[in-house]
């Protein structure tokens, strides 16, 4: 993978603009003259180290952030082989004819005193406000002393005007104001936004001046304007056509006044029309700026007001007024407009002035408002490409679609001419020698052909290494020599080079480049629909006829989290680093994969977001890893053989339903995973994976706990174990490109047991799909959760926690296999999770419910349209027997459609049964199954109830003292109550249930031995009734006196120190010799005392648990 280096260090296309900014604020510069006199050489290395400052701290966060990207063979855009091949690419364009000079009106940035394309200027827009003002201007000879009122927002363009325009099929109209006398001409239907002028009232009430206002009243009703204005004449636009007017030069100086009026004296200062003009805003009448509007330098050139020789631009490259604007002259335009305002309405020029707020362009390097302003340039003749760019964009393959389609396509159909050149000093120069008469034109399209029309030897293609090097004219000495101009490219054509340019294409890699073009995919921001998305498209269809990419993933853009964007100035959003340093790269990864963004949509970024994917995904995904660990470890602990994973192929066959199904559920992950990253749909998988892991998490584990800790014997726990390390192992694989360190470092932990296995996760392929997918067993679980949630509703309305047991639950649904699966296989974990009795499948489902059929008007409506009403009724009215009948068939006919199962919603309402109230006996169900609680109480469930709440203490306070799931304790159960044959009932009857849940049997208090040592204990008040203290205590020794003295023949003080000698030994060593000495080790180092046999079981215990159970078995 490559790369581009930035000046700033952050992720864009480009970088003469960013570069320059930077080093303009470093070193003060703020005119083009300026950099003259500081010199292009020394202003260029300048910026050639800025390029390089940043790279190690670019490098450390995208390292940190988790980007492969192959540093050591990276590319810049100022290197001399990427430059030598946008030289290339220039020279295709130039031979194609697709290139040439021109003179155009362009956004252009006074900030960076450059031009900008048109898709650069819109990624800067702002709500702004800008002052708006009426001028008039005086109709020559006109028999009334009529002006014509014109409307502008810009009035720093004033002193550069040369024409009016207006509409030629709109009314004019001419009209006198009764009160002030002045006539002006509008069009008839911008009439309204001519001010009112009203007499002044005096203090004896008679009229006196005129007095002005707006044309709206504070009630908001415009009020009759010819109530203030008599109607003189109404004309066509057409007619007033090549009315003369020479007051538009009162902005000018008398030098340059007197120049434009000679120079133009036959053209200029008349009116125009165009259709451009509009009745939506203004006056209806347009004044022409030709050299700082688009639409005016166009009218002014069509209509001969001016040719393209004699335009004269009165602003600098800095914004500034030109010297020979004497009144104005070095004033930056937008500072001028308060100032050429007062000047009109010195003249008595200014109808109306006010202020609007709109959105305007800014540039989106130095932030500074853009103009418009006439400059030479050169082009690519996009617009001769347009078909075959709409051809081209439908090769292609876009996600999502609709910014293809729609915002893609738009801008295609609309492409204008692109002029990419930049009168700036950075990047790379335009290829071009001219002779001083312009006769003679070469295009430079390699470093070999200049220097072999040169004599030169080039190491490097910048300004200031370049510019010197003259080429001898081919038409004789006499001619001069060729001269480079001073240009240089549009960093967006620099971007739009570099499916060639960063291989040094087609100077080397030629085949690398052929086999591998277009490239599979690119992925970027919806900003770069108007960028780089564009210059790739249209620099690949010039050159080679096809588009430079197969496949575009396009992402939305990352607000603040107020919906702003982000600012360094506003501080409003957290630091990368920090967030990445506070909660890992992978959480700030998924965070966005799983966003908006990868949708093209905006997403407003909140840290906390960061830290729910950490709570929700990663602890989870983490606990389920040390769950196996621990349980691994167990075995160890118990003297059993190390865990090795049994092999995936022999996990295949397991008969425990839940292995089956995350097995299958495991495998339809990798083909759902393979199947949209091939169709790069990011914003599918995500969610897949975190419901994948979810399901691993809260089903697998969570329903497996027995199995997991062994407690249903060794071989279905490595079985279970096994499982769950498998799983682990692909789950990780199919997360590594979405997490690449958690998941290595889950992977360095799984690969310990696992011979020749890869050095690291991002070694290893990609799962492909390994044996069957149940998918029937997957939508039983499915369902079965779907149940579990149900009956938990159930439980909550009615306030029935789930330590309290019931009697029965009913399932409902017409599906016998379902039902089988749920009645049999399934039906352990159910009534465990649930804490019910007993399950009752049931397929009649109009015993418990009555159906109701509802159309699905999301899927409907718009297949349907206007039919919609009479379907909805009828299926609305459908019997329980013709909903039955669609379920088994699949589908019916309604007013002539054909409906099928995912049209119609079959609504299951319960059914009560009779004598039964609410209380009794409830239900809930989705659609699809029916749960029925029998929510009676029954004393015969006491007990259960009962010890649940005694296991569920017991947990909390092992999590309360800090023990691990492997630490082994003893559990000591003391009655607080004065009758405490209940609790000793409760013990009795629930022994079995008790000890598979805590992992060995409930102790009486009463047996503690005096050397146990107690890690904690709580006493629980008023738990269902009964109150006792928990007691967690180290395993401790059991020692049979009788049977140890008799080793010594009846002597006391040796058997005595066997027992001192056993009590000091650490419980876990001894227990793991008694292992290894498979239940007997020898003790022959108490000095003074002979060697003796010991036997676990016959002189000793290593826990009471032990003693206790032996004592019940023997």
């Amino acid at each position: 993978m490559t790369v581009h280096r930035f000046a700033t260090g952050l992720p864009h296309y480009g970088h003469i603009l960013a570069v320059e900014n930077e080093i303009d604020k470093k070193l003060g510069i703020k005119r083009r003259d300026e950099v003259l006199k500081l010199g292009i050489d020394k202003y260029n290395e300048e910026c050639r180290g800025i390029v390089t400052r940043y790279v190690e701290e670019w490098e450390k966060v995208v390292v940190r952030v988790g980007r492969w990207i192959d540093f050591k063979n990276d590319y810049k855009t100022m290197d001399l082989k990427f430059m030598e091949s946008v030289w290339w690419v220039f020279g295709k364009l130039f031979e194609k004819g697709l290139v040439y000079q021109g003179f155009k009106v362009m956004p252009y940035s006074t900030g960076c005193k450059t031009v900008l394309s048109n898709f650069e200027v819109q990624q800067n827009y702002k709500d702004v406000p800008d002052p708006e003002i009426m001028v008039s201007f005086p109709i020559v000879d006109d028999p009334h002393n009529a002006s014509f009122v014109a409307w502008t927002t810009t009035p720093w363009t004033l002193p550069s005007n040369l024409a009016l325009c207006v509409n030629g099929n709109f009314d004019y109209i001419k009209v006198r104001n009764k009160y002030t006398g002045k006539v002006y001409v509008v069009a008839e239907c911008r009439l309204s936004a001519l001010p009112i002028e009203k007499p002044k009232s005096t203090a004896s009430g008679s009229a006196g001046d005129s007095k002005m206002s707006n044309s709206k009243t504070k009630s908001g009703k415009a009020e009759n304007l010819m109530d203030s204005y008599d109607l003189l004449e109404k004309v066509k636009g057409n007619e007033l056509v090549n009315k003369n007017d020479r007051d538009m030069v009162l902005f000018i100086t008398p030098v340059i006044g007197i120049m434009l009026f000679i120079l133009l004296d036959d053209t200029a200062f008349r009116v125009v029309a165009d259709d451009y003009v509009t009745d939506d805003s203004g006056t209806g009448i347009v004044h022409c700026a030709p050299a700082f509007g688009e639409e005016d330098y166009r009218v002014c050139i069509e209509n001969q007001i001016l040719s393209k020789e004699n335009l004269i631009v009165a602003v600098d490259e800095d914004g500034c007024f030109i010297g020979k604007i004497t009144d104005f002259s070095g004033c930056y335009v937008k500072d001028a407009d308060k100032d050429i305002i007062e000047a009109v309405k010195a003249k008595g020029k200014l109808v109306k002035s006010g202020s609007f707020m709109h959105s305007y362009p800014f540039c989106w390097r130095s932030d500074t408002p853009l103009i418009y302003r006439a400059v030479p340039s050169w082009f690519i003749r996009v617009e001769e490409l347009k078909e075959q760019l709409l051809e081209n964009n439908k090769q292609t393959y876009w996600v999502p679609d609709y910014v293809k389609e729609k915002r893609f396509h738009n801008w295609l159909e609309n492409a204008r001419d692109w002029a990419v050149s930049r009168s700036r000093f950075w990047g790379t120069p335009l290829p071009v020698w001219i002779s001083d008469d312009g006769e003679e034109l070469i295009v430079m399209d390699s470093i070999a052909k200049l220097e072999k029309l040169s004599g030169v030897k080039v190491f490097d293609l910048h300004r200031h290494n370049i510019d010197h090097i003259t080429i001898p004219s081919s038409r004789g000495p006499e001619f001069g020599v060729l001269r480079r101009v001073e240009d240089v490219f549009d960093c967006w054509f620099e971007s739009g080079s570099m499916p060639y340019a960063y291989i040094h294409y087609p100077f080397e890699n030629v085949e690398l480049f052929e086999k591998n073009f277009p490239g599979h995919f690119v992925a970027e921001g919806l900003d770069q629909t108007r960028g780089w998305f564009y210059t790739l498209m249209v620099l690949s269809t010039a050159l080679f006829g096809k588009p430079a990419f197969k496949n575009l993933i396009c992402n939305g853009l990352v607000l603040a989290e107020d919906g702003k964007k982000m600012s360094k100035s506003l501080k409003n959003y957290p630091s990368p680093m920090d967030v990445i340093n506070d909660y890992g790269a992978d959480a700030l990864r998924l965070y966005l994969i799983n966003s908006p963004v990868v949708r093209a949509e905006t997403l407003r970024f909140k840290k906390e977001g960061v830290f729910n994917v950490v709570k929700e995904v990663f602890l989870p995904w983490y606990n389920a890893y040390r769950f196996l660990v621990q349980n691994a470890k167990r075995l160890e602990v118990e003297g059993l053989a190390p865990f090795t994973p049994i092999d995936s192929a022999t996990l295949q066959d397991s008969s425990n339903v839940l292995d089956q199904w995350i097995n299958s559920a495991t495998q339809s992950l990798v083909h759902f995973v393979h199947q949209e990253m091939n169709a790069y749909r990011l914003y599918t998988v995500v969610p897949y994976l975190l419901k994948f892991l979810d399901n691993l998490t809260n089903i697998y584990v969570r329903f497996n706990r027995k199995r997991l800790k062994g407690r249903t014997g060794e071989e279905d726990c490595r079985t279970a174990l096994s499982t769950l390390y498998n799983v682990l192992l692909i789950s990780c694989k199919v997360m590594a490109p979405f997490t690449p360190f958690f998941s290595e470092g889950l992977y360095q932990n799984l690969r310990r047991v696992c011979t020749g296995s890869e050095e690291s996760i991002h070694y290893c392929s990609f799962p492909q799909v390994e044996g069957e997918r149940d998918e029937r067993i997957e939508q039983s679980v499915a369902r079965m959760m779907t149940i579990i949630d149900l009956a938990r509703n159930i439980r909550e309305r009615h306030n029935k926690p789930l330590k309290s047991p019931l009697r029965e639950m009913i399932v409902v649904h017409p599906d016998v296999d379902f039902l089988g699966d749920i009645a049999g296989k399934l039906k352990e974990y159910v009534l465990e999770e649930l804490n019910v009795r007993s399950l009752v499948p049931c397929n009649n489902t109009l015993k418990y419910a009555s159906l109701r059929a509802e159309p699905e008007f999301s899927v409907l409506g718009k297949r349907l349209g206007k039919s919609m009403g009479v379907v909805a009724k009828e299926v609305k009215a459908m019997s329980q027997k013709d909903i039955l009948e669609f379920e088994k068939a699949g589908e019916v006919t309604v007013a002539s459609h054909c409906l099928k199962l995912s049209d119609i919603k079959v609504v299951r309402e319960f059914k009560r049964p009779d004598g039964l109230s609410d209380k009794e006996v409830d239900a809930a169900g989705d659609g699809d199954v029916l749960v029925i609680l029998d929510l009676r109480l029954d004393e015969s469930l006491y007990e259960a109830g009962v010890a649940r709440e005694v296991v569920n203490r017991i947990q909390k306070l092992r999590k309360k003292v800090g023990l691990e799931p492997t630490d082994a304790v003893e559990v000591y159960f003391e009655s607080l109550d004065e009758d405490k044959s209940i609790s000793q009932q409760v013990l009795n009857s629930q022994e079995l249930y008790m000890r598979d849940s805590i992992g060995s049997p409930l102790l009486s208090s009463t047996l503690m031995p005096p050397h146990a040592v107690v890690l904690g204990e709580e006493s629980f008040h008023d738990i269902s009734k009964l109150s006792f203290t928990i007691y967690l205590a180290r395993p401790a020794l059991v020692l049979k006196s009788d049977a140890i003295l008799s080793l010594y023949g009846g002597n006391t003080k040796s058997a005595h120190g066997l027992e001192t000698y056993l009590l000091s030994r650490d419980h876990s060593n001894l227990k793991s010799e008694f292992q290894l000495g498979d239940g007997k080790i020898t003790v022959e180092t108490i000095e003074g005392l002979p060697s003796v046999n010991v036997v676990l079981g016959e002189h000793v215990f290593l826990t009471v648990g032990d003693s206790i159970l032996r004592s019940k078995s023997g």
